[in-house]
């Protein structure tokens, strides 16, 4: 599922990474930038994974903390409370967006507040900056960087294999980093603050995917891919002495120094023609485990074997589970129970059809068993049940033929992992989730364990598109990379299923009529059949058009304001024009091929275009377009524009490039002539949203840069001046593939990225139209409060705190207050807004979470510091009542 990702991520960066400050042209004149975020709370609308997860770490020295790093989505931590995952990247900035590209992590088992990221998304031109290494000492809450001299690759062939990152678990200011592109081995002895090259390592790689890609994106060398300590050969306080090494060389794969990486030696009689994508040592057997493939993944791999090498004697033996003849795919998931070491699993990670495999051995190797196994093909026998009911999407609505099933097992399944305290828990990764089990071990007492998908708050999608329509039951549409998109009716829900009828592999353009909102269209890529599908009912169910001539991809697709026709620019053929939902298309006149297209959102007859710098209209549903005299407009195709609803021939556009122009421009003719705005350096998007109490105008929302600040900003007053609502805490990398407000909740924003899913912020501004609260609550009866601890480090803690309603009346709003016993204080709060005086806080609800029903519970959570002691609060009161205490 992950193999269109590469054109789409491609395409989208390429189109809008470029930054600059143009001209100005004939512009607004008021220029006041207001600067500071507003109180904006974030989220993401519920889909829960969709993307590919080619890492998970457990630390080996503290229950329960465990990583997940993702191929362009960031990283992320597990919350044991909530059994969620926390996002860790979400600080990263426009200018770095490559560093969302997590190509390893490192969990310090000295000291488990330390965490380590490796990041950098692609070692060619694609990115625009070199990767880094970042360190945080607080489990991720926050970072510092340490630039590299190179490029890393995150979402590059080989990113499932490693870690290339490693910290000395007896000297834990010792770390390695495995490089790509011939860039070889490198170390850091002052825990990750500096870094030098090992230039004693005798293999830099020199494995490629495909040499003849000019693009350099599958032609670079894959380098080193893994750092394996052996924790035996050290003492606390001094580096370990044996290291092995993973090499992306087919005849030289492994090596090992003996004495702190003075030196180093290829492995004698190690196998040949292979890449080992894992090695994994069990230092209590001595015995180091390497999983084979004939290629680097994740996507390929057509044989492959396991083998086990003895540490003491350089023994070498084959311990593969299935002959390597039978083998149509690679093995590289590999994990040790470590309370158990004898148990190893393996995974055979590019057995897309009919499923994955996942093998798993209790003698170290000396035989196996498979999680499932054909009875009289095609019918298979499973070891485990699969449970989907949390993202019942995950069966992409299919109802295949044995031996395939539905939902699969896994695909991608490189990252694979038992709880290094826990026998029973084991979690893998796969091309759109992360699957995991709590009861693992009834694998070997013959019963069934069950897989689940354990993957809430861990969003890795690609948005191309998002759509918020005025009424109907659909809260937004989306557009997405991999996996098509959604039809969200409740932001906090997971829907049931993406768009199908057809399902398309990744969605590029979307839309509604805006006078007529259970009329919708959709656009997308699919390797077979029809690129355009259409909706009666608001999006609830899907049926599929038809395709004109030469039809290659999805490309742009507009509305008429009342659904009655439709303009479409596919990628392959021209622009079409069309009445209904006929099969017949008819080519536009007029307008070039590869145009972008929007609808007027009054008049049903009028449409828009760009390309190149030319804006073209046709007031004939789309039958002819005339090139508007506008000049001044960006000369590139990084650009977005949309229709103001309610007022025909409102355009705004955004976009541009460094060495020409680039910012936001506005029509009120129809596109007949554009003002820019002198007080928007750049912008990349533009969308609307509804008016603030007394404002005339719909509220704009743009990711751009303003005042020399990148940000999200949103203006009530057209544009005249602007706020920021995003602060540095909560950048998400790339956000220029589309943005818009909610026609229904003043404040309320809608945010692609580049990974980590669709983001929607709600404001507090109580003077905006209804975004946030009201007066001080007073709600009656009787309440209580759990609060919780979920995570605790030096000097810093992270707790979540459960208000439920217990009396018998509903509340329309909430205020609860508590006094911490040890001088804690609150750093950052999230779904509540707050204030703290001396020990005394008070959480009050936001727009969205003032009703709470009887019976029901609303939850908000905070990081915060501490010393000393940590001790939990012991009343809390609710207005002028006391809340028990859970």
């Amino acid at each position: 599922m992950r193999r269109t990702r590469i054109l789409t991520v491609v395409l989208a960066l390429a189109a809008g990474l470029l930054v600059g400050t143009p001209p100005a042209l004939a512009a607004h004149t008021t220029t006041k930038v207001t600067l500071a975020a507003d109180t904006y709370t974030w989220r993401n609308a519920r889909i829960d994974g969709g993307g590919f997860v080619p890492g998970i770490v457990f630390n080996r020295s503290e229950k329960n903390l465990a990583y997940a790093r993702t191929d362009i989505g960031g990283a992320y931590r597990w919350s044991e409370s909530t059994q969620t995952w926390t996002p860790l990247l979400d600080s990263v900035g426009w200018d770095e967006w490559g560093h969302t590209g997590v190509v390893s992590l490192a969990s310090d088992s000295v000291d488990p507040d330390k965490v380590y990221a490796a990041v950098g998304t692609y070692t060619n031109g694609w990115d625009p900056t070199n990767g880094a290494v970042l360190r945080s000492a607080d489990r991720g809450a926050s970072w510092q960087k340490t630039d590299l001299p190179f490029k890393l690759g995150g979402n590059m062939p080989g990113r499932g294999m490693g870690e290339r990152l490693a910290v000395d678990p007896n000297k834990d200011s010792v770390l390695y980093l495995g490089a790509p592109s011939g860039k070889g081995l490198w170390r850091s002895t002052d825990s990750g603050v500096t870094w030098s090259q090992v230039t004693n390592f005798p293999n830099a790689g020199n494995y490629v995917q495909d040499p003849t890609d000019t693009s350099g994106y599958a032609s670079d060398n894959q380098g080193i891919v893994w750092v394996t300590f052996d924790e035996s050969t050290g003492t606390a306080g001094t580096a370990t002495k044996t290291v092995y090494v993973g090499v992306a060389d087919k005849d030289n794969a492994v090596y090992r120094s003996t004495d702190a990486g003075a030196t180093w030696t290829r492995l004698a009689g190690q196998p040949t023609g292979y890449l080992a994508h894992k090695g994994v040592l069990d230092a209590k057997n001595g015995y180091l485990y390497l999983a084979y493939s004939d290629k680097g993944g994740p996507y390929d791999g057509g044989k492959g074997q396991l083998w086990r090498y003895a540490t003491a004697t350089g023994t070498w033996t084959n311990i593969s589970p299935v002959a390597e003849a039978d083998t149509y795919y690679g093995f590289s998931g590999l994990t040790v129970d470590r309370q158990h070491p004898g148990t190893v699993m393996a995974t055979a990670y590019s057995s897309w059809w009919p499923d994955t495999q996942i093998f798993r051995s209790t003698d170290s190797g000396a035989t196996w068993t498979k999680a499932w196994d054909y009875t009289s093909y095609p019918n298979r026998s499973n070891r485990y049940t699969l449970d989907v009911s949390s993202a019942p999407w995950l069966t992409f609505g299919a109802n295949p033929s044995p031996p395939e099933q539905s939902p699969k097992l896994g695909w991608m399944t490189e990252a694979l992992e038992i709880d290094p305290f826990d026998s029973d828990r084991m979690m893998y990764g796969t091309g759109a989730t992360l699957y995991g089990t709590g009861n693992l071990t009834k694998w070997d007492s013959g019963g069934q364990f069950t897989v689940k998908p354990m993957v809430q708050g861990l969003e890795e999608t690609s948005v191309n598109d998002l759509a918020a329509p005025p009424s109907g039951g659909a809260q937004l549409f989306s557009a997405l990379g991999d996996i098509g998109g959604f039809r969200h009716t409740d932001l906090t829900k997971v829907p049931s299923m993406m768009y199908t009828s057809p399902t398309f592999t990744t969605t590029t353009s979307l839309d509604f009529a805006e006078s007529n909102p259970d009329t919708v269209v959709r656009v997308g890529d699919l390797d077979s059949g029809p690129h355009i599908a259409f909706s009666t009912d608001n999006g609830a169910n899907w049926f599929a058009g038809t395709d004109p001539s030469g039809v290659s991809g999805g490309g742009t697709v507009a509305a008429a304001a009342d659904g009655s026709r439709f303009v479409w620019s596919p990628a392959g053929t021209g622009v079409q024009y069309r009445t209904g939902f006929g099969a017949s298309w008819s080519a536009s006149s007029g307008i070039p091929a590869g145009a972008a297209v929007e609808s007027d959102r009054v008049d049903p007859k009028t449409f828009y275009g760009f390309k190149s710098g030319k804006f073209y209209v046709s007031s004939d549903g789309g039958a002819t377009f005339t090139a508007s005299a506008a000049t001044g407009l960006p000369s590139g195709d990084s650009v977005r524009f949309k229709a103001l609803p309610g007022t025909k021939g409102d355009v705004w556009l955004a976009g541009g490039a460094t060495d020409g122009a680039y910012g936001l421009w506005h029509s009120t003719d129809g596109g007949a002539t554009f003002a820019k705005l002198a007080n928007v350096g750049q912008a990349d998007t533009i969308g609307f949203g509804k008016a603030a109490t007394g404002a005339s105008y719909q509220t704009l929302y743009t990711s751009a840069r303003i005042g020399g600040v990148r940000g999200i900003f949103r203006s009530t007053d057209a544009g005249s001046t602007w706020t920021r609502i995003n602060d540095d805490a909560h950048q998400w990398g790339w956000t220029g593939a589309a943005i818009t407000g909610d026609p229904r909740v003043y404040g309320r924003v809608y945010i692609s990225t580049n990974g980590r899913g669709v983001v929607y912020g709600d404001t507090s501004d109580t003077g905006g139209g209804g975004g946030g609260g009201g007066t001080d609550p007073t709600p009656s009866g009787a309440c209580s409060v759990a609060y919780t601890v979920t995570s605790q480090w030096t000097g810093g803690f992270q707790a979540d705190v459960r208000l439920t309603n217990t009396g018998s009346a509903a509340w329309s709003g909430w205020s609860l207050g508590w006094s911490f016993p040890n001088g804690q204080t609150v750093g950052q709060l999230w779904n509540a807004d707050w204030a703290q005086s001396g020990a005394a806080v008070t959480a009050r609800n936001v727009s969205w979470n003032g009703a709470v029903a009887p019976g029901s519970s609303v939850s908000f959570g905070f990081t915060g510091t501490w010393s000393g002691t940590n001790a939990e609060p012991a009343a809390f009161t609710l207005g002028d009542r006391t809340c028990a205490v859970a």
